[in-house]
């Protein structure tokens, strides 16, 4: 069967169609004869995303953006659709669909970063979307501290050059210079008591090396002297040990009842109360003793005048006279 001239030119024309839509198709990156999954993602802004823009994971390409819309809802948010060609491969649906800057040129794409979810989405499910922050928003990220430093930096200087101006007035110079004077004073002054201690020390010199000979003597004896301190330190201890097993608190403890008692007695003998305290507050005792103090002084006097009264000598002996009677 012969096929005429217009079939064959109407097949070519469909066959140059076919391969200018799949090329065109190839161009974008979109293989329309490998299988796909398409899926969703809302965003409040894509920043540039376009359709086919690259979807990747881990930095490989494994899909694409097919279209981006608004929602209908009339929020102004937009719904991303795109498509990946790796069937063999599960995604987790916990997995973030992210909007980050390919290259330095601002080309975007969708990074999909996976969870750990062990339950993974069907297709045209909705993924949970990010977007990474521009270069402007970086950059004021980065530059909102210094901005901050410098506006404090700025205050600061201010506050200096104000504090400067009410230093610089003629009040404050004629006080400046009086502290700079003042201060120059102080320091010709301790450059004089340097020098008269310096002057001192040279006086001393030898005095000071005496002394530190002494001391070097002093350690060389107390080194020779080592058991004998040794000793003497352990003679201390012992001391103190004995000491402390001496019972101290309960001789301490004697002394004070014995104290105790002895005030008592005190006050016994203060209100008058037996024979001391009665010697002590009477003074009748006193009285008598007095008066037998005056008659042996009386009887003494008159033994001195009369002798012949109570003393009889005789070398012949002598005969005793009866007494007289009355």
């Amino acid at each position: 069967m012969k096929v005429s001239k217009e079939v064959k030119i109407g097949a070519i024309m469909v066959l140059a169609i076919g391969l200018l839509f799949w090329g065109a198709n190839y161009l974008k990156g979109f293989n329309i004869f490998k299988e796909h999954r398409v899926f969703y993602a809302v965003y409040q802004r894509v920043d540039g995303l376009s359709s086919s823009n690259p979807v990747i994971i881990n930095g490989h390409k494994v899909g694409q953006v097919e279209d981006v819309s608004f929602l209908p809802d009339f929020s102004g948010r937009l719904i991303v659709k795109f498509s990946i060609v790796e069937n063999d491969f599960d995604i987790p649906d916990d997995t973030k669909a992210k909007i980050i800057s390919s290259d330095l040129l601002g080309s975007k794409s969708i990074d999909l970063q996976l969870g750990v979810s062990q339950t993974y989405i069907n297709i045209n499910d909705t993924l949970a979307s990010d977007i990474e922050a521009s270069l402007t928003e970086s950059v004021n990220q980065q530059i909102a501290p210094l901005k901050s430093k410098a506006e404090g930096l700025i205050q600061t200087v201010d506050s200096a050059i104000v504090a400067l101006s009410a230093i610089f007035n003629k009040k404050a110079q004629g006080d400046l210079d009086a502290s700079f004077t003042s201060i120059k004073n102080s320091l010709e002054t301790f450059e004089r008591t340097m020098l008269s201690l310096n002057e001192m020390v040279d006086d001393e010199r030898k005095s000071i090396h005496g002394i530190f000979v002494n001391v070097e003597s002093i350690t060389k004896n107390l080194a020779k002297n080592n058991e004998s301190l040794t000793r003497t330190i352990n003679n201390i201890e012992s001391i103190t040990d004995s000491l402390a097993g001496a019972q101290l608190k309960e001789t301490v403890k004697n002394a004070s009842l014995a104290m105790q008692e002895f005030s008592a007695v005190m006050e016994k003998v203060n209100s008058g109360q037996g024979s001391l305290g009665k010697l002590i507050n009477n003074d009748t005792l006193y009285n008598n003793l007095e008066a037998a103090a005056s008659d042996l002084d009386q009887l003494l006097l008159d033994m001195r005048l009369n002798p012949e009264r109570y003393v009889h000598f005789s070398i012949f002996g002598r005969k005793n006279k009866e007494a007289k009677t009355k």
